[in-house]
C-alpha cells in the first residue's frame, strides 16, 4: 500500500494539525529530536508505519493506534 494512504480517520494533533496519510506519520516521526525517535514508543509506531506500508489490510489500523498511543506517551509495554 502506497505510503500516501490515508487513515479510516485523521489522527488530530494538540497543535490542531492532523497526520492523515501514512507518509504524513512518518514525517512528524522523523522530525522529532533523535532521543525521541529512539524510545520504544516511537520505535513500535514506525514498525507498525513500515508493516502497513508494505502490507495493508489491517496494519493501517495498527499504524493509526501505534501513533496515537506514542503521542500520549504510552508505550504499549
Amino acid at each position: 500500500m502506497p505510503w500516501s494512504t490515508p487513515f479510516d480517520e485523521p489522527i488530530v494533533l494538540r497543535r490542531g494539525s492532523s497526520l492523515v496519510t501514512l507518509q504524513q506519520a512518518a514525517d512528524y516521526i522523523m522530525k522529532l529530536p533523535e532521543n525521541a525517535q529512539q524510545e520504544p514508543r516511537w520505535q513500535i509506531a514506525v514498525e507498525h508505519l513500515i508493516n502497513a506500508a508494505e502490507t495493508g489490510g489491517g496494519w493501517l489500523m495498527f499504524a493509526r493506534i501505534a501513533i496515537l498511543r506514542a503521542l500520549n506517551g504510552d508505550g504499549g509495554t
